[in-house]
């Protein structure tokens, strides 16, 4: 890398690119998100395969990645590091939160059958329960990390919404709008099931 110094110093030519298309992302720039994509999709799902051991989970924290930058391109400053050091930061740090959130799913599903009071009901009964169950984990799965990461934190934690924002470092609009959607989706899908 080249020197850096004082913050504004020159950067490698791909940095300068990257940092270019932040900027155009900043102000809305659609385009500009598509060429940044592009140049920097592999390193991105690379880093998250990388920690996830999982293609599925990979997938889903890059578009949730793409979707930050999107969302957040404004707090990126050069002042605080390079445009691909960015990039590390927001893949680690999604990818953490979702290795995260499926050990606490795991956990959850090995441990709610013995967590649940056997009132010692009828098979049709315990069926039910446990296809309804079944149905929550699934549709929870389908939706995207964003709503499940709010909706688990909520739900699995205890955590108000201002505390899901704190905790996810996004604004707390944002978060309600996630709720909101997955929990709509969640509602949808249970009265199809």
């Amino acid at each position: 890398m080249s020197d850096n110094s004082g913050g504004r110093g020159r950067l490698p030519q791909l940095e300068q690119e990257l940092a270019e298309l932040l900027s155009k992302i900043a102000r809305g720039c659609e385009s500009a998100l598509g060429k940044l994509y592009d140049k920097t999709i592999s390193h991105v799902y690379g880093l998250a395969v990388k920690i996830l051991s999982s293609h599925d989970d990979a997938d889903e924290v890059s578009l949730d990645v793409f979707n930050q930058i999107w969302q957040r391109s404004l707090e990126y400053s050069p002042d605080r590091g390079s445009p691909s050091a960015w990039l590390i930061t927001l893949t680690r740090s999604r990818a953490i939160d979702r290795l995260r959130s499926g050990k606490k799913r795991k956990f959850l599903q090995d441990t709610l059958p013995d967590d649940v009071p056997d009132h010692s009901g009828s098979p049709d009964e315990e069926t039910e329960t446990r296809q309804k169950r079944e149905l929550i984990e699934s549709v929870l799965s389908e939706l995207p990390a964003s709503q499940r990461r709010s909706i688990e934190l909520a739900y699995f934690h205890g955590m108000s919404q201002t505390e899901i924002s704190s905790h996810m470092n996004e604004p707390l609009g944002t978060v309600k709008s996630w709720m909101r959607a997955g929990m709509a989706r969640l509602r949808q899908r249970l009265c199809e099931g």
